[in-house]
């Protein structure tokens, strides 16, 4: 296992893998000063797998949201650095992004909510653009589940956001067989807000 955490902060990335692994990153590049924990990123099984903790882009007014942006720029920056070197490549994680009005319960949020604003849907685009697929959605088109509930109601009624995706690169992609939530896990007596997303490969 490796975690990346935040002394005094909520931000945190980990990686749990049943066979051997090597850390690559854990912090995206081009921001030095940039000390959120987001990012980590590990080599196995022939592919780089990073796992984000994306900024929500709602806190610290336009200058939160700018930082947001960035962070999405990078990402993308990183993710293209690989496809252009043709390594399998997957990024999973919350991406605090609903990348379409079908992915959040009607009204579930303002349009001028970070998670849905033209701009951040551009970017989370942008990265599909380059040669990467949203697994969850490649394989439910019309009716891919929500991956989060707030707290309160919304599990029960299913006024959720699709906020946390799988995204492939096309050799990973082409071995994509499975993807779903479980959404089970959102049902437990003390839940997180996210239900786990899971995709297979094979």
């Amino acid at each position: 296992m490796r975690a990346v955490g935040q002394p005094g902060g909520r931000n945190g990335v980990a990686v749990l893998g049943r066979i051997p692994f090597e850390v690559t990153a854990e912090t995206l590049p081009s921001e030095e000063a940039d000390q959120h924990a987001r990012f980590v990123a590990v080599r196995a099984a022939g592919m780089e797998i990073a796992g984000i903790y994306l900024p929500n882009g709602n806190s610290g007014g336009e200058d939160g949201y700018a930082y947001k942006l960035r962070w999405m720029e990078r990402l993308g920056d990183w993710v293209q650095a690989r496809l252009d070197g043709f390594a399998p490549v997957a990024v999973l994680g919350d991406f605090n992004v609903c990348p379409t009005d079908a992915d959040l319960s009607p009204g579930a949020l303002p349009p001028t909510d970070a998670l849905v604003r033209p701009e951040t849907r551009a970017r989370y685009r942008a990265l599909l653009h380059v040669g990467m697929t949203d697994a969850l959605s490649a394989l439910h088109p019309a009716d891919a589940p929500f991956t989060y509930w707030d707290y309160g109601p919304a599990f029960e009624s299913n006024r959720g956001l699709r906020i946390d995706h799988i995204l492939l690169s096309p050799e990973l992609a082409e071995r994509l067989t499975e993807c779903g939530v479980d959404v089970a896990a959102r049902a437990e007596e003390q839940p997180s807000d996210h239900a786990p997303v899971w995709c297979d490969l094979r």
